[in-house]
């Protein structure tokens, strides 16, 4: 049985009564559309940041755009450590603009450097060009610390669902040293498997935004090729072993498809020993931390977070 907290309710009643269809009933354009017109009602108030500035890299399908955030209260020239964080939005949906207020907070609260990537989306550009543009991305802020005020060797890799995937693949490539390793890892409500077959596909199929459906349409633009779903690079739960990754906080939510993927991921971190943090609020849903101006738990969750990674990097 589904357990929601008060505001979640409230909000799934306000979801229902609005009658917008899901995201697996639009084209992929549509959805960006649909999605994009949420932010504002959903999202937080826009917190101050010393700087934010957009540039852009060559990538391997062309020009890469990047948002980089360093937090309120530093300096210019101050050596802060960073995160090149990742968004979600099921591969097909989400930008810069999608999660520039969590951006915001993650550099307020760890005060660090955060650097946003604006990878290739689906189904215009499939698996594994996403895993390209991240990987490119974080080899440049790696090799571009001195420019962007980073210190060498302090430098988290996070995201949330889809992009709580990609960095997931890229601490694994840092640990097989195909790229730069990572400090830390921050994987929020992440997806892991695209097998989609946890028991929690089969719990959660209706009454929220996020469905196995949703994951089913998000899934097949992303990896349409069956095989592709079993290479680690889209399903690192399949990753022959998790050994010596960087230490980890792991967030999932029980009203999720991706809730047991999820907990399986950080319980496999746990059993093959790294070091992990595992949260798990069983009354919410995917994408708590922009529910902010609904659901009471985004500001507390975002909080913490942002405490723990800040604390990581400091420390490292």
């Amino acid at each position: 049985m589904n357990t929601f907290a008060p505001d979640v309710k409230n909000l799934l009643e306000l979801a229902s009564k609005s009658g917008r269809p899901p995201f697996e009933a639009l084209s992929p354009t549509d959805a960006r559309s649909a999605y994009a017109a949420g932010w504002d009602l959903m999202q937080s108030t826009t917190e101050a940041v010393a700087s934010v500035r957009d540039m852009s890299i060559a990538g391997p399908g062309g020009a890469l755009k990047l948002r980089v955030y360093r937090g309120a209260g530093t300096q210019a020239d101050e050596l802060l450590p960073g995160l090149v964080f990742l968004h979600g939005g099921g591969w097909v949906i989400g930008n810069l603009d999608s999660h520039d207020r969590m951006c915001r907070q993650l550099a307020n609260r760890a005060r660090c450097c955060v650097v946003a990537v604006d990878y290739r989306l689906a189904p215009e550009h499939v698996f594994p060009a996403a895993v390209d543009d991240c990987a490119a991305a974080w080899q440049w802020v790696a090799d571009h610390t001195v420019e962007l005020d980073i210190i060498s060797g302090r430098l988290a890799v996070g995201g949330d669902s889809a992009g709580g995937n990609l960095a997931a693949v890229l601490a694994l490539m840092g640990r097989d040293e195909r790229l730069p390793p990572a400090t830390f890892q921050l994987l929020i409500y992440p997806v892991v498997d695209l097998r989609a077959q946890s028991l929690s596909y089969q719990r959660v199929t209706a009454g929220v935004p996020l469905t196995a459906a949703t994951m089913h349409y998000f899934i097949g633009h992303y990896a349409p090729e069956q095989a592709d779903r079993l290479d680690w690079r889209a399903s690192p739960l399949l990753a022959e072993s998790l050994a010596k990754t960087p230490p980890a906080l792991v967030l999932t939510v029980g009203n999720d498809p991706l809730c047991d993927e999820g907990r399986a991921y950080a319980q496999r971190l746990e059993d093959e020993g790294v070091r992990v943090t595992a949260l798990h609020l069983n009354d919410h849903i995917h994408g708590v931390l922009t529910q902010g101006n609904f659901v009471k738990a985004g500001h507390f969750l975002v909080d913490y977070i942002g405490a723990v990674l800040g604390d990581e990097l400091h420390r490292a």
